[in-house]
C-alpha cells in the first residue's frame, strides 16, 4: 500500500463513471501520438508516488499519460472494493472509452500501466479491447486475478518484477505461458514488491516507458 501523496502532472478531470465521477489528471502528447492510462494497486491512488515517477519517464518519451482514482474516497473505504476485480476492469474499460470520446484524444493509441491488482484489472480491459489497445505493462502485478483471460490479450505485454518478490515472480512466469501475444518479463533483480530503491524505480520506468515508445508511436 502507497500512503504518501504526490500530484500527478496534467489537467485535472472528472471523469464520469457509474453515476459517480472519478478524480484524475490527464497529459496529452502535444502529437497526439499515444496515451498511457494507470491502473493502481489496492489502497492507492492517482497520487502513488511510484507510478507519478513512471508518468514523468513516459512523458518524457513524447507520450501522454491518465492516472486516475479507480474508486472514490467513500467506495475505497471498503475493502471488498480494492479487490473487486470485476468492477475495477469495468471502471478501466469506462475511462479508457471516456478518453477516445474526446476530441483531442479520439485517435490516440492507447496502453494501460497495471500494478498489483491494478495490473489485474488491465489485463482484463485489454482482453475486452483486443486490438484496440496497443500495449500493457505490469509493474509487480497480480496477474494471477486475470488467469482466465490471458489467452485473449492480443496487446504486446510486459510485465516488471522484483527478483525478491518470489511468490509474485513465479505467478508472473506461469501467466506469460498463457499469453498469446508478443510478450516479455523483465526481472529487477534484488528488487522487493514496491520496489523501494531508488534505482530500482528508475529501472522500472525505463522499460515501461522503452515499451510504450515502442508500441505506442
Amino acid at each position: 500500500m502507497e500512503r504518501s501523496r504526490r500530484e500527478p502532472a496534467g489537467t485535472d478531470v472528472a471523469i464520469p463513471v457509474d453515476g459517480v465521477e472519478l478524480e484524475g489528471a490527464l497529459a496529452l502528447p502535444t502529437d497526439g501520438t499515444g496515451v498511457v492510462v494507470f491502473a493502481h494497486g489496492s489502497g492507492s491512488s492517482r497520487f502513488s508516488p511510484r507510478n507519478n515517477q513512471v508518468a514523468d519517464v513516459i512523458r518524457d518519451r513524447g507520450l501522454g499519460t491518465l492516472l486516475f482514482d479507480l474508486l472514490t474516497e467513500q467506495e475505497d473505504r471498503s475493502r471488498e472494493n480494492r479487490f473487486d476485480i470485476p468492477l475495477l476492469t469495468d471502471r478501466l474499460v469506462a475511462v479508457a472509452e471516456w478518453l477516445w470520446n474526446r476530441p483531442d484524444a479520439a485517435d490516440a493509441t492507447v496502453g494501460f500501466f497495471g500494478s498489483s491488482t491494478g495490473a489485474a484489472a488491465a489485463l482484463r480491459a485489454a482482453a475486452r479491447f483486443g486490438d484496440d489497445v496497443d500495449a500493457v505493462v505490469s509493474r509487480g502485478g497480480r496477474v494471477d486475478l486475470a488467469s482466465d483471460v490471458l489467452g485473449e490479450v492480443r496487446a504486446p505485454t510486459l510485465f516488471v518484477v522484483g527478483g525478491a518478490d518470489s511468490m509474485v515472480l513465479r505467478a508472473n512466469r506461469e501467466a506469460l505461458e498463457r499469453l498469446d501475444c508478443e510478450k516479455s518479463l523483465h526481472v529487477v533483480e534484488g528488487a522487493g514488491h514496491l520496489f523501494e530503491a531508488p534505482e530500482e524505480l528508475a529501472e522500472v520506468a525505463d522499460v515501461s516507458a522503452s515499451w510504450f515508445a515502442q508500441h505506442l508511436q
